[in-house]
């Protein structure tokens, strides 16, 4: 296996747009990394642009230790694994995974060994004999990423790959995926955008937006330290709450003000907001950090908001309520033994710890680097 390195690459379109700005990232040897955004991000641009299919406009790509700007793709050492999965129709199993060393004049006998070997790996060993026609979503899905496995290349590429499969074998296959990276021991750069598949299956993450890197880290990293308002409320689900308010200076502490709603803001958290008195900000919270007073133990008043229950949703192990404080609608992930009912009133206590807060004008998190994270937790 082997590094890939991104220098300040970027891509232009004869009409002019750009699809990638400036993107410098490094993808470790053996790492799993997902390049995560909405749709029209430049995620699959640059995936695109590392295995050659598109030609980059600006900066450097290595493989390795080999600059590949103008290598061409069948000479990278690269293996893709695309969305519609590409295989023949009138071609085995067997046949299509074997085709990608036929081409190359690999010997028969290491053709079997290897594709024999795939097949056992991924559990398709009794489906060498059909046709793609015959084979369920997930059983093709296999036999795309068993034709990558058999080149044995230095770089495992995936576009969108269980985008086309229903959310059951979504959740399946990711797992897979998951364990035969840690198998094979591959490095693995991966396109999606489902902020779930890149939380629960990256070493690190690449989150895109309009052609420009927002953030790249762990999957922790991202979800309790994003580091503006985008990144925050495309990772998590549900997704982050915004509530609208300024902060100000009273009674020797800083509070989270808005009509009908004042919340304290921990001390531990007031030093790196002094500047931000007597601003509007966004005051940013999770679904999780939000509970029902009526199950929460020692609570403060100062920590507590009324809200209007709108809509309940049970899900077993938790409840979701939809709530509206003043004029902004929040989600809180509560104790599904709430008695909360749509179109009554309740209150919610808010674990200010674990809130964030934006610049109205930059949208950069205020907090992000002012503290470490162990600092928030009470």
């Amino acid at each position: 296996m082997a590094e890939v390195l991104l220098e300040k690459v970027g891509k232009v379109f004869p009409n002019g747009f750009r699809a990638v700005a400036d993107v410098n990232v490094e993808v470790g040897d053996k790492e799993f990394v997902v390049l995560v955004g909405p749709s029209g991000c430049g995620k699959t641009t640059t995936l695109r642009m590392i295995a050659g299919l598109e030609e980059i406009t600006e900066g450097t790509i290595k493989i390795g230790a080999k600059v590949v700007n103008d290598v061409e793709p069948k000479d990278r050492d690269i293996a893709m694994v695309f969305q519609n999965y590409a295989l023949y129709p009138h071609m085995s199993v067997y046949e299509n995974m074997a085709f990608g060393l036929k081409l190359r004049k690999t010997p028969k006998a290491e053709i079997k060994k290897r594709v024999d070997e795939a097949a056992r790996i991924l559990g398709i060993e009794q489906l060498l004999d059909r046709k793609p026609k015959q084979l369920s979503g997930g059983q093709r899905q296999r036999v795309a990423v068993g034709r990558a496995i058999v080149r044995n290349p230095k770089v495992f590429l995936f576009d969108e790959p269980l985008s086309n499969l229903d959310a059951k074998l979504r959740v399946q296959m990711r797992a897979e995926l998951k364990r035969l990276h840690q198998n094979l021991e591959a490095t693995i750069v991966y396109v999606t955008h489902d902020q779930v598949e890149a939380m629960t299956m990256a070493d690190k993450i690449v989150i895109m937006k309009d052609g420009v890197i927002q953030q790249i880290g762990d999957p922790y990293t991202v979800y309790f330290e994003p580091r503006n308002l985008f990144v925050a409320g495309f990772i998590g689900t549900p997704a982050m709450n915004f509530i609208n308010g300024r902060l100000k200076r009273q009674d020797g502490a800083i509070w989270f003000v808005k009509e009908g709603f004042e919340v304290a803001v921990p001390d531990r958290l007031a030093k790196a907001l002094e500047e931000y008195k007597d601003e509007e900000v966004l005051l940013g919270i999770r679904p999780e950090d939000m509970y029902d007073k009526m199950f929460a133990k020692d609570v403060k008043d100062e920590f507590t908001v009324a809200g209007a229950c709108e809509v309940v949703e049970p899900l077993g192990s938790e409840t979701l309520i939809h709530a509206r404080i003043g004029d902004d609608e929040v989600v809180a992930k509560v104790d599904p033994k709430t008695r909360a009912e749509a179109g009554s009133k309740m209150d919610l206590v808010l674990d200010m710890t674990m809130v964030h807060v934006f610049d109205k004008e930059t949208e950069e998190n205020v907090l992000f680097g002012k503290h470490s994270l162990k600092e928030f937790e009470a």
